[in-house]
């Protein structure tokens, strides 16, 4: 990790920082909105806005230092390290997936990227679910999980869908 780093303008390393805080700030502000559906698992996911704005404005790496940063300084924050496991595999789903698919969708319809990426998530936290739990039964939560994922995936993508509009040629 410290040659990443090193490798490096300082330039850089800040502007990661800054989305990063930016990304812990919206993730702890989100954590105060009351979500309508209590379903385990279901949240506007808004820090993803900086994940998807990243994506198509960083390389692979800095990316995921940006979004393992804000994964881990998150469970943190708020004390739930046992959200780690879910958070972090649900990160690495979606990272790799929008990383792959960013070569196919251009940057005039990143919310339908964000859609995957919200879809990804919710597998690899439903796939935790059940090796933590040992029970598929868990996996029943799958199918709403995809609709609210397609519903916020597509917030988030358009609001950085916006940012990445309005931000052009600028990094």
């Amino acid at each position: 990790m410290t040659e990443v780093v090193s490798i490096m303008k300082t330039g850089k390393i800040t502007e990661l920082a800054l989305l990063t805080a930016l990304a812990l700030i919206i993730f702890t502000v989100e954590l105060r909105i009351p979500v309508p559906v209590p379903i385990p698992g279901i949240k506007l996911g808004l820090a993803n806005i900086v994940t998807v704005y990243a994506i198509y404005r960083y390389r692979a790496g800095e990316v995921f230092l940006v979004v393992f940063g804000r994964i881990f300084l998150g469970a943190v924050f708020v004390g739930n390290l046992t959200a780690l496991l879910y958070s972090f595999t649900g990160g690495l789903f979606c990272l790799l997936g929008m990383l792959l698919l960013k070569k196919l969708i251009s940057e005039k319809c990143i919310w339908l990227l964000s859609i995957f990426g919200a879809i990804l998530h919710n597998i690899g936290q439903i796939l935790v679910a059940v090796l933590v739990t040992g029970t598929f039964l868990i996996a029943s939560y799958l199918p709403v999980l995809i609709v609210s994922g397609c519903i916020t995936g597509a917030f988030t993508g358009i609001c950085a869908q916006i940012i990445i509009s309005r931000n052009i040629g600028k990094n």
